[in-house]
């Protein structure tokens, strides 16, 4: 399994909007890509801007290039996030999971 993460920026006004956006596109967006395991979303405001981490969870390298491309290492972006990001990072990074524990 390998997770791939993703982080980007917005003002503190747009905190809620953007999680909603991210709930409402994204989400059905990855889990319609076939190869496609699980995702944890993240966030948190600071005084001066909200935070959001992305963590999506994947069979593997070929599941990822379904959602991403073959550039798969690029992050992937909607059109939407031009109304509240405040910067594109290029890349995502990626990890192999080699452990998993629940309580």
């Amino acid at each position: 399994m390998i997770a791939r993460i993703w982080h980007g920026r917005t003002r503190v006004d747009d905190f809620e909007r953007y999680s909603d956006f991210l709930i409402e596109r994204a989400i059905p967006d990855y889990k319609n890509t076939e190869g496609f395991i699980k995702l944890v979303f993240l966030r948190k405001k600071t005084e001066k801007e909200a935070h959001f981490t992305l963590i999506t969870f994947w069979k593997d390298i070929d599941a990822i290039k379904k959602f991403a491309g073959e550039d798969y290492e690029k992050a992937k972006y909607y059109e939407e996030d031009r109304k509240f990001l405040l910067e594109f990072e290029e890349n995502v990074e990626h990890y192999d999971v080699f452990a998993e524990e629940y309580a």
